[in-house]
């Protein structure tokens, strides 16, 4: 079978497991997976061997013993690798966003965002408190955590709920897709090759111009959009009136903020410390020291992200005794889910790569203008994300896709910026296959038909203004470090 219409197969595989066969997504990627190694021909795979050996990524020994290896023991190995790439942070990640959530540290952190900003611009403090929170935290989580502060103020102004609402989405979702240690972001930067302490520096870059100007678009959303404020509706019977969360927030002992902020500040500028180090020491600027091998020890991600979780267990006293322990067999448990899918949209990446994706993908793009690849990636993503619903896999399968081309020779600007149009590309359009769509539009009380009016718009121009931004700064400045 050619690349092609092996490309055509995992993707239509991927969708109809997920969106007809109801398949949970682990389980789809991994059966595309074993489908697409015991389709790839072996020329092909005898062929990626030979290249892998030419340019020093693997021995003639490893080349031989990868293409003797069955279909199965491929995934298997692709699988795992991905895992030790990923695993750990993954893991880390979530148990500092469980400790931030439960020990009030999150809310401490909102409401510090919100009374130095003031009420008059609660818009621009929920987008900001969003985006900070998105960092270690998953959007729904976010959201949940946000949706209660957004009700309180539409009691207090009388106005805004929507706008509100979209300002959440503004802050927190682009973090999500663009920003590592969340898991999309993660897996791209590993599949373009990409240092995750770049991605990091990168996603900040985009993603906050991105917000900024997002949160223009929500204005304009919430103005043509006209939904009435609802009470109460679905899923929001069963919380707590904002009054009460509200009164409570604010009586209740919170940790300090300092401590609040430490378990994200800390793997930031560490990776980010990191990242320009080996930058600097890679164009000479100065040279290997004691010191910067220190610093770029503690850049590396694993360590990085232990660390900030150490910092997280200084939150432990103030989460309730009777908890802790729940709360951090949950987070390890909702971190090995994400692990397994992310890592099996690795072995998908990988057995693709191995069938010859990239010489296909580079082929076919070679006659694109420079810039002109990141709507391409952009599009790709977004056709995926559209279909089956999910921004992380949509993310994973268009990065598993064009892995091939991201290279430093193959384009005209830094890898990373790839990774931004594909992150950008996870967000449009969410409507009614994205289960975050049904999770906003049930808490803030919208009907279908006033929620496609008001996040499928909004999830569109995320998109639109995302790919804008990382194509001006890849214009700008293409090498980035």
């Amino acid at each position: 079978m050619t690349i092609g219409w092996l490309i055509v197969l995992a993707v239509s595989a991927v969708l109809f497991s997920i969106i007809c066969l109801r398949l949970h997504a682990f389980l789809a990627l991994l059966f595309t997976s074993i489908l697409v190694a015991a389709l790839t021909l072996e020329s092909d795979l005898q062929r990626f061997a030979e290249e892998q050996v030419a340019v020093g990524k693997l021995t003639a020994a490893e080349a031989a013993e990868l293409c003797a290896q069955s279909a199965t023991t491929r995934v298997a190995m692709a699988l795992g690798d991905t895992v030790g790439k990923i695993g750990i942070v993954i893991a880390l990640a979530s148990v500092i966003g469980g400790l931030l959530m439960e020990s009030g540290a999150a809310s401490r952190i909102v409401n510090a965002i919100l009374n130095r900003i003031g009420e008059k611009r609660a818009p621009e403090a929920l987008a900001t408190s969003s985006f900070v929170l998105g960092i270690p935290v998953f959007f729904d989580t976010v959201f949940y955590l946000m949706i209660p502060l957004a009700r309180s103020l539409q009691r207090k102004t009388g106005k805004g709920f929507i706008l509100y609402i979209l300002a959440i989405m503004a802050g927190g979702s682009i973090t999500h897709s663009l920003i590592p240690p969340t898991p999309g972001p993660i897996q791209v930067a590993a599949l373009v090759n990409v240092d995750i302490g770049v991605m990091m520096i990168a996603g900040f870059a985009v993603g906050s111009v991105t917000s900024v100007f997002a949160l223009l678009s929500a204005r304009v959303i919430d103005r043509w959009a006209k939904v009435p404020y609802r009470e109460s509706s679905g899923a929001l019977a069963s919380m707590p009136s904002t009054g009460d969360s509200n009164e409570r927030l604010e009586k209740e002992t919170l940790p300090p903020l300092f401590l609040a902020l430490l378990p994200i500040l800390v793997p930031v500028v560490l990776l980010t410390s990191g990242s320009i180090t080996s930058a600097l020491l890679s164009a000479e600027v100065f040279e290997a020291s004691p010191l910067t091998d220190v610093v770029r020890r503690f850049g590396d991600k694993n360590i990085a992200l232990l660390i900030g979780t150490l910092a997280a267990f200084g939150l432990i006293p103030w989460v309730d005794a009777e908890k802790r322990r729940g709360a951090l067999s949950a987070a390890v448990a909702s971190a090995g889910n994400i692990i397994l899918i992310t890592a099996a949209g690795g072995a998908l990446g990988r057995v693709l790569y191995q069938a010859g994706i990239g010489e296909a993908v580079g082929s076919l793009v070679s006659g694109v203008p420079g810039l002109l690849l990141l709507p391409l990636a952009f599009l790709i993503t977004a056709a995926i994300r559209t279909v089956q619903g999910s921004a992380t896999i949509a993310m994973i399968t268009s990065a598993g896709i064009l892995q091939g081309i991201a290279s430093a020779e193959a384009l005209p600007f830094h890898p990373v910026y790839l990774a931004m149009a594909i992150g950008a590309g996870s967000k449009p359009i969410s409507w009614m296959t994205d289960s975050a769509f049904w999770i906003i539009s049930e808490m803030s009380g919208m009907t279908e038909r006033e929620a496609l009016r008001v996040i499928s718009p909004m999830s569109i121009a995320l998109g639109l203004i995302a790919l804008s931004v990382t194509m001006v700064f890849a214009a700008i400045y293409p090498a980035v470090l």
